[in-house]
C-alpha cells in the first residue's frame, strides 16, 4: 500500500461503511459537499485491505460501499455529466451526500439519547414515602377521616335495645332541620364547633340524619370542616369565619 497507510495503524470496528465514510471525511477534513472522490475511494479501499490483513470481518455492506465508490468515481471522471431539469450539471456525488448527511443526523441523536441514558443510571427511582405531617392542607379534610369521627362518635351512643321499637314511635328529623341547627350553633358561638358537640345528643337515627345534614352544608360550602393538627381534634367552622 501506499505512504498514506498512516491513518490505517490505529483501526478500529465501525457498525457499517457509513460510519467509515463518515470518519474518513473528519479525519481528512473534507468537505463533505465536495468530495474529492479518488482520494476518499482510495482511502476507503486501503482500510478493507488493512481490515483483511487483520482478520476483521468485512460484511458484504462494506464491500456494496466500495462498489458504489468507485462507480461514482468513474462517473466524475466522465467528460460530460448529465443534467437535471433545472439545466445543472447532475452531481454524481449528490445521492452519497444525502445518505451521509441523513447518518450523520441519526448518529448525533443516537450519542444524545446514550447520553441521556448513561445520566438516569445514576438516579434510582423508588415509590413516595408517607412522610409526617404537621398541617393538613386547607379546606375540608378527607371524606374518610370525617366517617372515621362519625364511626367513634356512634359507637359512644348506646342505644337501649330492650325497649320494642313498636312501641316507640320514631320521631321526624327533617335534614334541613339539622341543618339549620349546626348554623344556629356555629352562629351562636364564636363560628366554630368540636366535631363531637354538635352529636352531644340524639339516638342513632338523629345522629345519621345530622351527619347527612352536615355533608351536605358542606357540598354547598355553608361550612368548612378542619384537623389543624395531626390526629387533633376535628373542628366544623363557617366558611365566612375561616
Amino acid at each position: 500500500m501506499s505512504e498514506k497507510k498512516d491513518y490505517t495503524i490505529h483501526l478500529k470496528a465501525f457498525d457499517g461503511p457509513m460510519e467509515l465514510l463518515l470518519h474518513l471525511i473528519e479525519k481528512n477534513k473534507i468537505d463533505i459537499y465536495d468530495i474529492p472522490m479518488a482520494e476518499l475511494t482510495h482511502q476507503y479501499l486501503d482500510y478493507l485491505a488493512a481490515m483483511r490483513e487483520m482478520d476483521m470481518d468485512v460484511t458484504s455492506s462494506f464491500l456494496v460501499m466500495a462498489a458504489t465508490l468507485l462507480e461514482i468515481k468513474s462517473r466524475m471522471m466522465l467528460p460530460k455529466r448529465e443534467k437535471t431539469e433545472d439545466g445543472e450539471e447532475e452531481d454524481p456525488r449528490r445521492e452519497l451526500v444525502e445518505r451521509l448527511l441523513e447518518y450523520k443526523r441519526f448518529k448525533k441523536i443516537s450519542e444524545v439519547l446514550g447520553s441521556m441514558a448513561d445520566l438516569q443510571e445514576h438516579f434510582v427511582g423508588r415509590a413516595p414515602l408517607d412522610l409526617p405531617v404537621r398541617h393538613l392542607p386547607p379546606g375540608n379534610i378527607d371524606l374518610k377521616l370525617l366517617v372515621d369521627a362519625f364511626r367513634e362518635v356512634m359507637r359512644s351512643k348506646e342505644e337501649t335495645a330492650s325497649v320494642p321499637s313498636v312501641i316507640v314511635k320514631p320521631e321526624p328529623y327533617p335534614i334541613e332541620d339539622k341543618m339549620a341547627e349546626i348554623l344556629q350553633k356555629l352562629h351562636a358561638g364564636t363560628g366554630s364547633l368540636p366535631f363531637a358537640a354538635v352529636f352531644a345528643k340524639g339516638n342513632r337515627r338523629e345522629l345519621i340524619i345530622t351527619f347527612l345534614a352536615l355533608l351536605e352544608l358542606m357540598k354547598k360550602q355553608e361550612v368548612l370542616v378542619r384537623q389543624p393538627h395531626l390526629f387533633g381534634s376535628i373542628v366544623i367552622m363557617l366558611r365566612n369565619k375561616a
